[in-house]
């Protein structure tokens, strides 16, 4: 079974998003436009549909007039113990530039090291591996 993937909405912003997200966890990224669509309620070079596989995956688009954008409350994208904490701790450095909201990358009094940002595209990460 494939787990959910996340697919963000984006207010134009998905060829940014899409690209940071590709520089950060690696993987191969795909865009669509609406010209490639032949949609025509959005910039041609607006991104349709966007994909990044690897190691983290992603969807993204740009909102055409009047969709709703990206607001997440009450949610974390999880990335516990899904590399070495090496990579993890690398992952929430970039994810961290330019974020916000940051609970540092930390040993925790159970055992274990976390910590939580919400990048500059408005997710919220919950990062962390087992010591």
């Amino acid at each position: 079974m494939t787990p959910p993937i996340p697919y963000l909405t984006l207010p134009g912003t998905a060829r940014e998003a899409l690209t940071f997200y590709r520089d950060v966890f690696g993987g191969e990224l795909t865009l669509h436009t609406f010209a490639d669509f032949a949609r025509d309620d959005g910039p041609p070079d607006a991104i349709a549909h966007g994909i990044l596989h690897g190691p983290v995956a992603l969807f993204a688009a740009d909102a055409a007039a009047g969709e709703a954008t990206v607001r997440i409350e009450g949610v974390l994208f999880s990335l516990l113990g899904t590399a070495d904490p090496e990579t993890l701790t690398t992952w929430f450095e970039a994810l961290s530039d330019g974020g916000s909201d940051v609970d540092p990358l930390q040993r925790r009094p159970w055992g274990a090291s976390d910590g939580q940002v919400t990048d500059r595209f408005g997710v919220r990460w919950l990062i962390g591996y087992e010591d």
